[in-house]
């Protein structure tokens, strides 16, 4: 599977230029990758200004993700503010070329953001199926919680390739998100692909990006630090499964229910 990482600056709380932003970006990638990520609230930046940002499913966000993986041929996955039921959430949405989408609401809110005082939290993990791929939907914050990320292949439902995560990551915390991520891929004997921004947001957060693909070994396909950027990399299943044999380790894993 080819995957593409999409690391930018965002425009603060401004979804009409932020959607043209990646609408620029993603252009020429149609028919070269087949899995597009982009960062956590892509549209807005990490505003807790949900009464004035938030959409329905059926707003223009959605729909331009619709759009934009017809348009490039490539399943598309990145998260918003969304208003359902009265609630708002961090919602993950993973689009696919004909229309078809999964959701994650993110699980862990950020409390030191005080986002668990205006976004409700998800309470169901989320694999989905793509081109023979079985992939976990996590958002950020969910990168320092490991039983909630924990591959269970003993489980077929808590089984999976590879591991997403979609961010809003400050520079000042950026030691430990570039130690987790192999950690998460080591652990759970899958690929890692995580998007962060650059730049710095609304709140006056710097961030220095590390967007980056892993392998199951821990080991870096890629990275981008400190710029813009669009990386693709092709990752493969064979090789993955192979590992896996030659070191059964989830095999030994504990067993155990979240709820």
């Amino acid at each position: 599977m080819r995957l593409t990482i999409v690391q930018t600056a965002l425009h603060w709380e401004d979804p009409v230029a932020n959607r043209a932003l990646f609408s620029e970006k993603l252009a020429p990638l149609a028919g070269h990758t087949d899995l597009i990520i982009l960062p956590e609230m892509f549209t807005t930046g990490f505003s807790m200004n949900a009464a004035l940002l938030a959409e329905p499913m059926d707003g223009p966000t959605v729909q331009w993700l619709r759009e934009q993986s017809a348009r490039t041929g490539a399943a598309i996955t990145g998260s918003f503010i969304c208003q359902e039921a009265g609630h708002f959430y961090n919602r993950l949405v993973f689009m696919r070329p004909g229309g078809q989408m999964d959701i994650y609401d993110k699980r862990h809110l950020f409390g030191l953001a005080k986002e668990h005082e205006t976004y409700m939290a998800g309470n169901t993990r989320r694999i989905v199926n793509w081109q023979g791929w079985k992939i976990c939907l996590l958002v950020c914050y969910d990168l320092r919680f490991p039983v909630w990320s924990r591959n269970r292949p003993a489980d077929e439902a808590g089984n999976y390739d590879l591991l997403l995560y979609v961010a809003n990551w400050p520079d000042r915390r950026g030691h430990h998100w570039r130690t987790l991520l192999p950690a998460r891929a080591i652990e759970n004997q899958c690929y890692v692909a995580a998007v962060n921004i650059v730049g710095k947001d609304g709140n006056g957060y710097e961030y220095s990006g590390d967007s980056a693909l892993v392998d199951f070994s821990g080991r870096k396909i890629c990275q981008i630090s400190g710029q813009e950027g669009v990386l693709t990399a092709k990752l493969s299943l064979e090789e993955l499964q192979q590992f896996r044999r030659q070191l059964p380790f989830l095999e030994d894993a504990d067993t155990f229910q979240l709820f």
